[in-house]
């Protein structure tokens, strides 16, 4: 009887084990899909950081670029103009001339100065320093909380998009909409919790009872 009660005992652990086995077995799927999940959550919030901050960066220069640009005109406008009314008044010609000739050396030296100015704005925009500004500029709440679930998203992120940046030039760089950003944003608010929904025990035992 002791050698049965054994038997029964050992028998009883194996069949523990298998259903054990199996359990695993039957949780595998389970666990790939929740780490695609995972995987395709954490790679949205890279992308949505990356264009972020990436557009940020982008329209600070394109703001001084637009203010270089709108300074240039501005001043042949005034020596067409200034041309223009001497013409119209019959001053001599060598004022007219003199006018002409200044305003193409003063916008061809203002054109030289404003892009030299703006290439060592570019290199500072795309600065580590100014990198960091721009994500804490744009993520104010993530940055008050000190959250590291953002912090390690930017620690991933950071070296990648300062040479992307670096690489395409932000003159180049293609600028973001904000329905790419509230569509990415609607994948990690919406889309993601509703796979997560599908692929979880209870929504799988509602179909299959």
């Amino acid at each position: 009887t002791t050698t049965e009660a054994l038997d029964r005992h050992a028998l009883a652990d194996l069949h523990q084990s298998r259903d054990d086995v199996l359990a695993e077995v039957m949780k595998a799927p389970k666990r790939r899909i929740d780490n695609v999940i995972t995987n395709l959550h954490d790679s949205v919030h890279l992308l949505l950081m990356h264009a972020v901050v990436a557009e940020d960066v982008r329209a600070r220069y394109s703001k001084r670029q637009w203010e270089n640009r709108m300074q240039e005109v501005s001043s042949l406008v005034l020596g067409v103009g200034l041309s223009a009314l001497g013409i119209h008044f019959d001053v001599p010609l060598q004022f007219t001339g003199g006018v002409v000739a200044a305003t193409v050396i003063g916008v061809g030296g203002m054109h030289w100065f404003n892009s030299s100015k703006l290439k060592d704005a570019e290199e500072q925009l795309t600065s580590i320093e100014e990198l960091s500004a721009s994500f804490q500029r744009t993520h104010p709440q993530e940055v008050s909380e000190a959250d590291e679930f953002y912090s390690a998203i930017w620690a991933r992120i950071r070296d990648p998009l300062r040479l992307s940046l670096w690489r395409t030039g932000l003159s180049d760089f293609p600028a973001v909409s904000k329905s790419d950003v509230a569509k990415l944003q609607n994948i990690l608010d919406e889309e993601i919790p509703r796979l997560r929904r599908l692929a979880s025990p209870s929504h799988h035992g509602s179909k299959h009872p």
